[in-house]
């Protein structure tokens, strides 16, 4: 068994390695929206945000993408986006059940509308499924088939 601090810290260096980028002290904003698929996202300097709009400037930061997933955990923020303008359904998480949640949540990883997939917490939360508990193991399962799915969606999209 590895302990948590250092797998995590390994998969981190391993997403630098491979060219992902972070953006330190942002917050997802919004989608973005065209020909009726997710087509990126909209962020904004958390520092901006924390100030009273009236007495703030600064234009939040759009960034154009094939596919968009959200792997934000409970709080499920690009779908969120989509119900509130009813687009997708929510269903919220439902209690713990170990076993169950640990295979529906990689079972139903998948695009929930054109060009956004859910994935991790995100899924359980959007399809109603069981909590969990502290187990990570089908976080990874999850990730790994919303970035097979990502690869499966953009080949489509550049045919």
């Amino acid at each position: 068994m590895t302990p948590g601090p250092h797998a995590v810290s390994k998969l981190i260096a391993g997403a630098c390695d491979a060219g992902v980028k972070f953006l330190n002290l942002t917050k997802f904003d919004d989608l973005v929206l065209k020909n009726g698929r997710v087509a990126g996202i909209v962020v904004n300097w958390m520092p901006v945000s924390a100030l009273p709009r009236n007495i703030t400037c600064v234009d939040p930061v759009a960034f154009e993408a094939k596919i968009v997933i959200d792997a934000s955990g409970h709080d499920s923020v690009a779908v969120k986006r989509l119900v509130d303008r009813g687009l997708v359904d929510w269903k919220g998480m439902n209690p713990m059940f170990v076993n169950e949640g640990e295979e529906h949540v990689v079972e139903k990883t998948g695009e929930v509308y054109p060009g956004l997939i859910a994935a991790g917490m995100s899924v359980t939360e959007t399809h109603g499924l069981a909590r969990m508990g502290p187990t990570f193991g089908s976080m990874l399962f999850s990730g790994k088939r919303a970035a097979e799915i990502a690869a499966e969606k953009i080949k489509e999209l550049e045919r």
